[in-house]
């Protein structure tokens, strides 16, 4: 039987990365974006192209009208999804104490209700049918205090990882994805100012998904792309957080 797979965020960056790639191994697709042009031109070249089914889904997920409209695709049983991808993400340019509040509670929804929500939708209906995949786009900046953004992924990071242990006997693995900085749109619509990040440290998205889908095949609960990251990823988590936090401090 065909695999299907539902992946948020998915007209530009890892989650496009993640549709075509999917798409060039079979599965048929489910796609979430806010845009239906783009939703509509992703879908017609993946279509085209690998031959697979393609559904679009319009849907605003830092809302909750949205996010009711992509969990409704997961429990729908004449369409099962096998895999949910938690990619959708943005950030704002200013440190929480300077931006406006509304602004955080649409990050907040986004970042975190989002994938809640979508994950009870998916852990629920995937147990009943005997089991399913969930991957979590997090950050190695969940192992690092760096603001809300880090916040948040830190939460998605601890969630994804208690949900694989805790839902293994039904078959259902979570993983939560890592990578560090990424050459998508993300920053360039948030506003961000990364002409100081060396590079070295940026990964291309095709690098990430397919690092993801590797570790997912081995059920690694946790995927961090690239030696580069595992190594500050490491160096993170085993530092003093005394000298994690300064250094986190120095690199805003």
């Amino acid at each position: 039987m065909t695999r299907r797979a539902l992946v948020t965020g998915a007209t530009s960056g890892i989650g496009h990365a993640f549709a075509v790639e999917l798409a060039k191994r079979g599965h048929n697709l489910v796609i979430v974006a806010r845009t239906t042009d783009r939703l509509e031109s992703v879908a017609a070249e993946i279509r085209t192209k690998y031959r697979v089914d393609v559904g679009v889904i319009t849907a605003d997920l830092s809302t909750l009208e949205g996010m009711q409209t992509a969990a409704n695709a997961l429990t729908d049983s004449a369409q099962p999804v096998d895999l949910l991808v938690n990619n959708a993400g943005a950030s704002l340019a200013g440190w929480f104490g300077t931006t406006d509040i509304a602004d955080e509670d649409s990050q907040l929804n986004l970042l975190v209700r989002a994938p809640m929500h979508l994950m009870d939708a998916a852990i629920k209906t995937m147990a009943g049918r005997g089991g399913g995949q969930i991957i979590n786009v997090s950050s190695v900046a969940a192992f690092t205090p760096r603001g809300v953004y880090s916040a948040h992924k830190a939460w998605l990071l601890n969630l994804s990882r208690w949900a694989d242990v805790h839902y293994d006997d039904v078959n259902i693995s979570v993983q939560a994805l890592c990578p560090g900085f990424v050459r998508t749109e993300f920053h360039q619509r948030g506003d961000m100012d990364v002409s100081d990040v060396p590079g070295w440290m940026w990964l291309k998205p095709e690098q990430v998904v397919k690092a993801s889908l590797t570790d997912l095949a081995h059920d690694r609960a946790v995927s961090i792309p690239s030696l580069r990251y595992k190594f500050l990823a490491f160096l993170a988590r085993h530092l003093p957080a005394g000298v994690v936090t300064r250094a986190a401090k120095r690199g805003r």
